[in-house]
């Protein structure tokens, strides 16, 4: 489906931690989004000025989180990152690429708690970083808490 939503209402970060702009598509299985934060100064993963390519992994995690939004999951709900596999870094930093970044994340597995996807960040038609993240979810909040 193509889809104009409201990321920030998807992802369970606020403000300049929410670093997609769009989403372009997304089915049962995967989303696409669009993200130029990458080349804002004021990115909150910036270090001396750089976005060193490891902080793509975030990209990877609210495209996972707004896909599991838009697929029938609680929005927002938070999650805690187990385990990152077969990561593969192309470039050094993300802060001097000059073309949107493209986030594309895929369902492998999922069950209640447990989410397994794999995500790759590309720009331009050149692959920045790829790999593959388990997050297990928060419970839901109990009424009245």
């Amino acid at each position: 489906m193509s889809a104009s939503v409201n990321v920030a209402a998807l992802v369970p970060q606020r403000d300049s931690m929410c670093l997609l702009d769009s989403v372009e598509t997304w089915d049962a299985n995967r989303i696409v989004c669009r993200a130029v934060s990458h080349r804002a100064l004021n990115n909150p993963l910036r270090r001396a000025g750089v976005l060193p390519a490891p902080c793509g992994v975030e990209y990877g995690l609210q495209a996972m989180a707004a896909h599991g939004a838009l697929a029938g999951r609680p929005p927002r709900r938070t999650g805690l990152l187990a385990s990152l596999r077969r990561m593969r870094f192309y470039v050094e930093r993300l802060d001097d690429i000059a073309d949107a970044l493209v986030v594309e994340a895929r369902r492998l597995s999922e069950d209640p708690r447990l989410l397994v996807y794999e995500f790759a960040i590309s720009a331009g038609g050149r692959r920045l970083l790829d790999g593959r993240a388990i997050v297990v979810e928060s419970p839901p909040k109990a009424a009245g808490s």
